[in-house]
């Protein structure tokens, strides 16, 4: 069936600074009732107004079901999104949010290797607290542009003492991923998530670990490589068979599945039309997909039987979609 997901009012609780640019939001239902359940490394949408739509990771407690907590850093780079929240959202206001979902949960593991630059920290944090729940051992790396900008950082050194170490880049220069990836370890998890740097970096080092063994989690689309290029995929027109609604689409050179869909009146939800949120999620019935979401296992690709529609496209002639 299509994805389907809660979609509902919140009061901003409570907006605090913790980091240099960076600011906790505390998010309650406005009668006071609990809030959906949610697991480490989930995210949720906050509708901040007409077409701005923005993903945040939930870095609070997930056994607390009365409040969701999101931290946004200042991107003045950014689309808008985070200035709003840190220019114009206030305390007792009332926004819209949607979800949660997960697509970069906390797998089974006797031992982890977190590894978080900047911002990239929120979706570690409950991580962090499961981890420690299950009595796996785990060890985290945090980096930053300097102490003042690592939010949580004094937090996770006084409740986890030996298990975090804070990497400064202004005093301790890049991370050595070397160091901390070099030698590939069967029994580890490796979960990382922060600018697209680092995230490449780190998919450079584990190559050669166990296949699934490194879980990255991205804010921003990577570049194309590999499956996807125009070396590697035709560009050109397909078809897409919509078993529910009972209609077949050509989708054209140039212009996405969902754009397609949507243009035929058919309601698919969506957020961020860049395969990383995965909101558009959808089963595949037949055919072959060409997977360009930055979500799926090579694992799940291998499957080809969900895609993300915002992004991918297809590999054979004719996909088999269940909308």
């Amino acid at each position: 069936m299509p994805v389907t997901e809660p979609e509902f009012d919140v009061k901003v609780a409570g907006k605090v600074p913790v980091a240099e640019g960076v600011v906790l939001l505390s998010l309650v239902r406005p009668d006071g009732g609990p809030l959906p359940a949610w697991t480490p490394g989930a995210h949720v949408d906050l509708l901040l107004g007409p077409g701005l739509v923005r993903q945040y990771s939930l870095c609070g407690d997930p056994g607390d079901p009365s409040v969701f907590q999101v931290a946004v850093l200042r991107e003045p780079g950014g689309r808008g999104g985070s200035a709003y929240v840190h220019d114009r959202l206030a305390e007792g206001d009332t926004i819209r949010v949607r979800g949660p979902r997960n697509r970069f949960g906390l797998a089974e593991s006797s031992r982890y290797l977190f590894v978080a630059g900047g911002i990239g920290i929120t979706p570690i944090l409950p991580m962090i607290e499961e981890a420690a729940r299950r009595g796996s051992d785990w060890r985290l790396v945090y980096g930053g542009r300097t102490r003042a900008s690592m939010a949580f950082a004094d937090r996770l050194v006084r409740k986890h003492p030996g298990r975090v170490e804070l990497c400064p880049q202004d005093e301790t220069g890049l991370l050595d991923l070397d160091a901390l990836l070099g030698v590939p370890r069967a029994d580890t998890l490796v979960y990382c998530c922060g600018p697209e740097p680092l995230l490449a970096a780190a998919q450079q080092r584990c190559a050669s670990w166990p296949k699934g063994a490194l879980r990255v989690e991205r804010f921003v689309p990577a570049a194309r490589n590999g499956a996807g290029t125009a070396e590697s995929t035709a560009e050109g027109a397909f078809e897409v068979e919509l078993v529910l609604t009972g209609t077949t689409l050509t989708v054209p050179a140039g212009r996405s599945i969902l754009e397609v869909v949507e243009e035929a009146g058919v309601a698919v939800l969506s957020s961020c039309r860049e395969g990383t949120c995965g909101t558009c999620e959808t089963a595949v019935l037949g055919g072959v997909p060409d997977h360009r979401d930055h979500l799926l296992t090579e694992e799940e690709r291998e499957a080809g039987d969900v895609m993300f529609i915002c992004v991918s496209r297809a590999r054979s002639g004719r996909l088999v979609l269940e909308l």
